[in-house]
């Protein structure tokens, strides 16, 4: 067959679960195959066992093997957004990224470059944490090739403070870090399920001056998921409504702890899973140039909880993806 009649091949998918059992088989997210088993990935699952930038709860270095080990019963199509995210392109597990926990600015470093060169392989990357220090230097990766860059933040909280203990990179300052090296688009970025105590007023006043509007968590109860998804639209959009490419980086503690009790800084008053998710799911066609699952710390979470959930977040974020590639 002639290189101009030849097809493309089929992309690798999950483990067929009627054949193998899902708690036997690869350790990778979902059952898929691993990057070194396929020839490219148009998505790249990358673990970042991190968690040296914490301020309370440590854990969240073991966050990628547990959403991994909480995966294993997803399975290949997704009615709410009739897709099957693996079969529309290839997605693979890169496996985890091996980082110094002693030293946050070479991790930042190490990190930086890594994403870098599996998007210039033509990977768009879907992060699995580690803390939520990541985004910064991820954001950093991305911003090099697009350009400033709509930040949708899911969290509980701002994570734009300035510094912890003197440190300007932790857990809680990437975002600010980001707005000043000119890394988000500041007409376009948001903070969804913002809830629980500040240390002032003035943390609210310095948000807005960074670039982001502010979705909280009791919104959804006042307002309703539609009124907060159009919401989100119309500031993903843009002043003009011509929109632009946008990071979605999701802090697991944007769920209450009912939902989401393994994780390090944990909130009273969260969003359900159910609304996570649905959000989630109205980002379709958007331009979503990659993502995170951050803050997942297993020596808190009870009968798989918070795995479960990060699992099915980071599963919906690669169905808009397939939808969006289609």
């Amino acid at each position: 067959m002639s290189d101009e009649t030849q097809r493309p091949s089929q992309p690798r998918g999950p483990v067929d679960a009627s054949l193998i059992p899902r708690y036997c088989g690869p350790a990778t997210f979902a059952r898929l195959p691993r990057l070194d088993e396929v020839d490219s990935a148009a998505v790249a699952v990358l673990g970042i066992p991190f968690d040296s930038g914490v301020s309370y709860r440590p854990g969240a270095r073991f966050g990628p093997g547990h959403i991994r080990a909480s995966s294993k019963l997803l399975r290949p199509y997704n009615p709410a957004l009739d897709v099957s995210p693996f079969a529309v392109h290839q997605v693979a597990d890169a496996g985890d990224l091996a980082v110094n926990p002693f030293d946050i600015q070479e991790a930042l470093g190490t990190v930086e470059a890594e994403i870098a060169r599996l998007r210039s392989a033509g990977s768009k990357v879907l992060t699995l944490g580690g803390d939520h220090t990541l985004a910064l230097p991820i954001l950093r990766a991305v911003s090099a090739d697009r350009g400033p860059v709509a930040v949708l933040h899911f969290d509980a909280h701002l994570d734009t403070w300035d510094t912890y203990f003197g440190a300007p990179y932790t857990h809680g300052t990437p975002f600010r870090r980001a707005s000043e090296e000119g890394l988000i688009d500041l007409e376009r970025s948001m903070h969804i399920g913002i809830r629980g105590p500040l240390y002032g007023e003035q943390d609210l006043t310095a948000d807005g001056v960074l670039g982001f509007q502010v979705v909280r968590s009791d919104d959804y109860e006042n307002e309703g998921l539609q009124t907060v998804i159009d919401r989100m639209r119309r500031r993903l959009a843009g002043p003009d409504g011509a929109g632009g490419p946008v990071y979605v980086s999701v802090d697991i503690d944007v769920l209450d702890p009912a939902h989401a009790p393994g994780t390090g800084t944990p909130e009273a008053g969260g969003m359900t899973s159910r609304e996570l998710l649905n959000t989630i799911r109205a980002l379709v066609g958007t331009d979503v140039v990659g993502a995170d699952v951050v803050e997942v710390a297993p020596p808190y979470d009870h009968a798989e909880l918070t795995g479960v959930a990060a699992a099915h977040v980071a599963y919906e974020l690669l169905s808009v993806l397939a939808v969006n590639a289609r």
